[in-house]
């Protein structure tokens, strides 16, 4: 029996995203993928705009709702996808666990912009019984996944030094790029601000700041997303190099071979080696290891605690 899912906010990562791009090709919604999975079935959404819910109900012949208590009251979700802006996210919450339990919610990263709320939001589920999962969608792509089983196997030789570049925020976009070095590297250890930069938005901080993590030192550089979008990893290892580019669209692998013409020297392989991803389909592959959660199987998901730990990580760095 499919899992009854109901999305909450029809925003882009909700809905719009994808809504105008080849389902066989792109899925970068809630939307997209739970309507593509054999495991799942959406009974309904939420969004106070009326325009969004017609848009929804439009694409995808399925009712929609004007707040969270009137869906509720005619549906029973097993999975609850939280897409609304992070302002909203515990108030969502909160109000998803007054009328209702389900299984699983899918909340959006990060889980709060205060720290305090994020830790009374995993507690409400865990009191709940509910289980909370935050879509830092990167870790559920094979080619992340790949990258992870190098370095842990040594073939990517830790430790490692690395750049990370980000934009729109620390918070909102930096803690993609910090929570996938986590899931690669290991728990956070210490780190130094070295530019405390602006605030994007008025709200979220852009420091350029040295973090050390269990398998590697990584300098956090903010970009200008006013000007272009820009999120790449660089990682150098004694046996090579690794990027991370374009969000994670493109990953390649540089070894390291003698250099023909002066002796004792090594270089890296110009040839580089494409690590596979599926990164057009990211939403779907979220919602594949969903399915393997549910069922008790392994996944890589984040989880509410590990969401928590980038949190608290990232809060050190900007307090």
């Amino acid at each position: 029996m499919s899992e009854q899912v109901l999305i909450i906010g029809l925003g882009q990562i909700g809905m719009g995203y994808d809504l105008s791009l080849d389902p066989a090709k792109a899925v970068y919604t809630h939307a997209r993928a739970f309507s593509l999975h054999s495991a799942f079935e959406i009974v309904g959404a939420v969004d106070p705009s009326a325009a969004q819910r017609s848009l929804f109900q439009h694409h995808y012949n399925l009712a929609a709702y004007p707040d969270i208590e009137s869906a509720l009251q005619v549906i029973n979700p097993t999975v609850v996808a939280i897409a609304s802006p992070t302002a909203m996210h515990s108030d969502v919450l909160n109000q998803v666990l007054f009328h209702s339990r389900p299984k699983v919610i899918l909340c959006e990263k990060p889980l709060a912009y205060d720290l305090e709320e994020a830790r009374r939001m995993l507690t409400a589920c865990e009191c709940a019984g509910v289980k909370l999962l935050v879509n830092y969608m990167r870790r559920a792509d094979f080619g992340a996944i790949e990258v992870k089983r190098r370095i842990e196997s040594g073939s990517i030789a830790a430790p490692v030094k690395g750049v990370a570049w980000y934009s729109k925020g620390f918070l909102h976009n930096g803690s993609h790029f910090f929570n996938l070095l986590e899931f690669w590297l290991g728990a956070f250890k210490t780190s130094k601000v070295l530019d405390a930069g602006r605030l994007w938005d008025n709200q979220d901080p852009e420091p350029d700041v040295q973090v050390v993590f269990e398998r590697g030192t990584i300098v956090f550089q903010a970009a200008w997303e006013e000007a272009f979008s820009h999120y790449t990893i660089e990682l150098l290892s004694s046996s090579g190099r690794l990027r991370y580019d374009q969000g994670g669209e493109c990953i390649i692998w540089n070894s390291i071979y003698s250099d023909p013409n002066f002796t004792g020297y090594s270089m890296l392989n110009p040839k580089p080696e494409v690590i596979v991803n599926s990164m057009g389909r990211y939403q779907w592959h979220v919602v594949d290891q969903l399915a393997d959660a549910l069922a008790g199987k392994l996944h890589t998901l984040c989880t509410g605690h590990q969401a928590m730990a980038t949190l608290e990580a990232m809060y050190q760095i900007i307090n």
